[in-house]
């Protein structure tokens, strides 16, 4: 029962990296198109996409520090 437990763990920190990762893949690709559009927009479109990709980021850490805490807190 223990095993099922790590794995579903285990499964649930791969699903929130590869969902941070996915966002910040389409924050960033979307930014580079802004930019490679209007290269003079370049420090307003990097300004913009900033603060979103630092929450996404918080969010992510948060949500793996809450997993990690209910495999030790078991």
């Amino acid at each position: 029962m223990a095993g099922l437990y790590l794995m579903s763990v285990a499964l649930g920190l791969g699903m929130i990296v590869i969902g941070a990762g996915l966002g910040i893949g389409k924050l960033a690709a979307a930014a580079a198109d802004g930019i490679a559009r209007q290269p003079n927009a370049a420090a307003q479109i990097t300004g913009a996409v900033n603060l979103p990709l630092f929450l996404l980021e918080g969010v992510a850490i948060i949500a793996e520090v809450g997993v990690l805490l209910i495999v030790l807190l078991k």
